[in-house]
């Protein structure tokens, strides 16, 4: 069932690094090509969508409860990607669903510039932690204690 909802959270971790992260790296550069600071409205508002989507990977990453599957799968998906992006650059770019949208446009910039690569990489990590794939060993306080009739043991 753990990696179930591991998957569960795989999907909402790939739409929140589509839409949010993509949306934040839009606003960011539109920002840095108008000439205005992080520090303005818009500004604070992409940095905080960037940090969320950070936090969530923070999360799926460090939490041993969750199932590796959670941040490796939309890893492996962004190493795809990429993998594509280095083959042939304009089917990995015309392959990026919602053209028309602001967050579209920076999701390409990240691929285009590696950090889709990189946090693909760092996304993967948790595959390859064999305790991340059992579940937690509970200890049982009374195992040592006989049982009423004996043959419980």
């Amino acid at each position: 069932m753990r990696h179930v909802v591991g998957v569960v959270l795989a999907l909402i971790m790939a739409v929140a690094l589509f839409v949010g992260g993509g949306w934040g790296v839009a606003k960011v550069a539109s920002l840095r090509a108008s000439g205005l600071s992080l520090s303005s409205a818009h500004g604070v508002i992409a940095l905080a969508a960037l940090a969320g989507v950070g936090l969530l990977l923070g999360i799926l990453l460090a939490v041993p409860a969750v199932s590796p599957l959670a941040a490796g799968l939309p890893g492996v998906l962004l190493l795809g990607w990429t993998a594509l992006g280095v083959a042939s650059a304009n089917r990995a770019v015309r392959l990026i669903p919602l053209h028309g949208h602001s967050f579209a446009a920076g999701f390409g910039t990240m691929l285009t510039s590696g950090v889709l690569a990189l946090a693909g990489a760092v996304m993967v990590v948790p595959l390859f932690i064999p305790s991340r794939w059992r579940r937690p060993y509970i200890e049982d306080d009374y195992a040592d204690e006989p049982s009423e009739i004996g043959l419980m043991r």
